[in-house]
């Protein structure tokens, strides 16, 4: 979505801008081409940054590559000498780089080492698959992967590991089948999918960041900045809905497990797009993944940013060691 993500941005030359999520450039170098402005990217994922050599002899003193988290940007441009930004803009999830390299453990689609760390540190997916008790495994895969089968795929879990660590992504996807069936792979949403995705957001704290980097983002941006935002599931859509939807004083109930009542704070942000924007026909035939992507997008305005609650924003967490790569 970079052409409606960069309409969203309204950039403008002299600004500054963070490109939370480099991945494989794009955004990044669809600002520095859109206008004469500096941008900061950050990834987790050291490949990402390496791969990002040829950007940088591309533009110049424009564009600067930091290694971190998308959480922690105020910081991260502040050791740059930046205090505040003209637009922020965010990526969800893993991207389409990560999951093209086998070794990388992030698809079911390709034979690899289980292990989903984007920032190559910290415990693997292959680690909380051979050390996690049952009810955690479960409770993982049901709440972070919406997985209706949760708790049978777990047992399966367990019970195969007990004959032999499950280290590699056929593995897992044999203990998965021993629940879906074969004959279920051919469905058009692989039985492997949500146990995957719940593995990957679990092992990388995925929404805890992403909670945590909307509300750096917040903070960073001067009045007038924009923020969009692109996610591809529902987790990361909700939490996005939430945050904006009460920073905006539109907060109507966007849940019914904890409607959120206008708050008697100055809103943050206006909106720039109305509820969310999706990929065209053209953009999904290019990149199938483009079909599920939402795009949400506001205005900083002068008011003081709100406290970041996650409760309030339905955050789901694990108990009990919670992973930090």
């Amino acid at each position: 979505m970079l052409d409606q993500v960069l309409a969203a941005l309204k950039l403008r030359d002299g600004g500054i801008y963070v490109d939370g999520t480099l991945g494989a450039g794009g955004y990044s170098r669809g600002m520095l081409e859109a206008a004469d402005c500096r941008v900061f990217a950050i990834d987790r994922d050291p490949e990402a940054i390496r791969g990002g050599a040829t950007l940088l002899a591309a533009f110049p003193g424009r564009l600067t590559l930091i290694a971190g988290r998308f959480s922690e940007m105020e910081q991260l441009l502040l050791d740059h000498g930046v205090t505040a930004a003209d637009g922020v803009a965010l990526d969800i999830g893993v991207s389409s780089m990560q999951l093209d390299e086998s070794e990388r453990g992030f698809s079911f689609l390709r034979e690899g080492p289980l292990d989903m760390r984007m920032s190559r540190s910290g415990p693997s997916a292959a680690d909380i698959v051979n050390s996690a008790p049952p009810e955690k495994l479960s409770r993982i895969i049901g709440v972070l992967g919406e997985e209706r089968r949760a708790k049978a795929i777990a047992a399966a879990i367990v019970k195969l590991r007990q004959s032999q660590p499950i280290v590699t992504t056929s593995g897992l996807v044999a203990a998965i089948e021993r629940v879906t069936g074969r004959k279920r792979a051919q469905a058009r949403i692989h039985p492997a999918t949500r146990t995957f995705q719940a593995l990957r957001i679990y092992v990388n704290n995925e929404l805890e960041e992403l909670a945590a980097g909307l509300a750096a983002a917040e903070r960073l941006l001067r009045p007038g900045a924009r923020l969009a935002i692109v996610t591809f599931h529902s987790l990361e859509d909700r939490i996005v809905k939430r945050f904006l939807a009460e920073r905006t004083g539109a907060a109507k109930s966007v849940s019914r497990h904890m409607p959120l009542a206008k708050s008697d704070r100055e809103p943050s942000f206006i909106p720039v797009t109305r509820g969310h924007r999706e990929a065209d026909r053209d953009e999904i035939a290019g990149n199938p993944r483009a079909r599920s992507a939402k795009l949400r997008a506001a205005e900083r305005t002068a008011a003081p940013a709100f406290p970041l609650d996650l409760a309030r924003l339905e955050v789901p967490l694990i108990p009990e060691g919670r992973v930090s790569c």
